[in-house]
């Protein structure tokens, strides 16, 4: 395929199109009249040497082909975008732009909220997008970092790519604070015989993969694709859940749970941003790890936040050992 014979023009024209299945939509969105986004459609065709748009009815439906271009055309155009969107220069506090990051709920209620803090007090201009990860982060990891400016990640789930490190966190142990039958730790037997909730998504594979090597088969009761759900689905039952210390921490007064720590010696968690080796140089991009790296140093430095849950209803709040 010789790309310097190809017309640059024609991805933004065969996404409009695929997306809206519509000639005269896809030449509304960008700005071209219907005759020249018949041509487009026309010279798309000769091309692939396919239809694909065939009409069926009174409407368009995509062929075989189209629909297989359909999430490649998003992608091309994605990355061109950002491609051409590169900056030699990049001045935070005048820029105006949006950065996607993709991250599960954990790495934002911890990381994301300070980072978003820091960019609102020095860049004004500077939007922050959050996107949840996918479950086919592992399989298409290129395909992801392509279309995106960074993903929150720890390491041992996806490799092959830049990464700057952010900050390290732990595993612990939620369980109700009435539970019947945990007291101050738990044992390798508790943690086969009592019902979990548990994480149904890949990043926490790693500490999954310790359990199975110890040999302990969590009985999973509940799965849920939150990390912020999970004392919630502790809280008043027999379960137990398997979570980030930090965001223990920070969840703490919103369900009557306390943490434990693991009645063996848990693999830390060492939470990087990564990105497209298209993005490297780019000033842009530059600013934004450096700016992630330096909230991640903040957040090693300073002790952990606190929080304390609120004292229940007609308690008397000075009475509390913690007051």
């Amino acid at each position: 395929m010789n790309l310097g014979r190809l017309d640059l023009n024609l991805v933004v024209a065969l996404r409009a199109l695929l997306e809206e299945r519509n000639v005269t939509r896809a030449g509304q969105r960008v700005g071209l009249s219907q005759p020249a986004m018949s041509a487009a459609l026309a010279r798309l065709r000769r091309h692939f040497d396919d239809d694909l748009l065939a009409r069926v009815g009174g409407h368009y439906e995509l062929t075989a082909l189209g629909q297989v271009l359909l999430d490649r055309a998003s992608t091309a155009y994605d990355l061109l975008e950002r491609l051409f969107a590169s900056q030699a220069d990049f001045d935070p506090a005048r820029e105006s732009r949006e950065f996607k990051l993709v991250a599960s709920d954990y790495a934002v209620a911890v990381f994301g909220a300070e980072l978003a803090r820091v960019v609102h007090q020095e860049a004004p201009g500077i939007r922050l997008r959050f996107a949840q990860t996918p479950t086919s982060v592992v399989d298409a990891t290129d395909a992801l970092l392509s279309t995106t400016d960074g993903l929150f990640m720890p390491h041992g789930v996806i490799s092959g790519f830049p990464a700057t490190d952010l900050y390290q966190d732990r595993w612990v142990f939620l369980v109700a604070d009435d539970h019947p039958s945990v007291g101050d730790r738990l044992t390798r037997e508790d943690l086969a015989r009592l019902p979990w909730v548990t994480y149904q998504r890949t990043y926490d594979a790693p500490a999954v993969r310790q359990l199975g090597m110890l040999g302990i088969e969590p009985r999973v009761e509940v799965s849920v694709d939150s990390f912020q759900i999970m004392p919630l689905l502790v809280d008043g039952t027999r379960r137990i859940a398997l979570i980030q210390a930090r965001l223990a921490r920070l969840l703490a007064p919103l369900a009557a749970v306390r943490a434990v720590e693991p009645p063996y010696e848990a693999v830390p968690l060492s939470e990087a941003l990564w990105w497209h080796p298209v993005h490297t140089h780019d000033a842009a991009h530059i600013w934004l790890r450096e700016t992630a790296a330096r909230v991640g140093r903040r957040m090693t430095e300073e002790r952990p936040r606190h929080h304390r849950r609120p004292p229940a209803a007609g308690s008397n709040s000075h009475d509390s050992p913690e007051s």
